[in-house]
């Protein structure tokens, strides 16, 4: 199968809080992009309709907190692949900063910034 993925993914091992209305789950965050998240499906999780989660999670060591809004864009063998619909001002510059912490490749960081900000659904 052919990758279609246009962000670079980093492992990033986080426990996170994922709510909907006035329901919270824990979870894990397993790796992060610029535009998406796969996470560790929750305990006793279904996805009973198509609204969108929010996820939080702090940066290790740190007072760093990120916040995003996300769809659930499939649910395979206990994961939750998602894609970020929605995050703050502040909680993108961290994450554009931790993926250019960990991708390694400024020439890959800035056209993947490049796409992103071609995207029109970003913040």
């Amino acid at each position: 199968m052919a990758e279609r993925r246009k962000f670079s993914r980093v492992v990033y091992r986080a426990t996170a809080t994922m709510t909907q209305g006035a329901d919270a789950w824990q979870t894990k965050i397993l790796d992060l992009s610029l535009k998406g998240a796969l996470l560790e499906a929750p305990a006793h999780w279904q996805v009973e309709n198509s609204q969108e989660y929010n996820v939080h999670f702090q940066l290790h060591e740190s007072e760093i907190s990120i916040d995003m809004d996300v769809d659930v864009v499939q649910e395979v063998d206990g994961l939750l692949c998602c894609k970020i619909v929605h995050i703050d001002i502040d909680s993108a510059s961290h994450l554009k900063r931790l993926v250019e912490l960990n991708v390694g490749n400024d020439d890959l960081l800035h056209r993947e910034l490049a796409q992103l900000t071609d995207m029109k659904d970003i913040v």
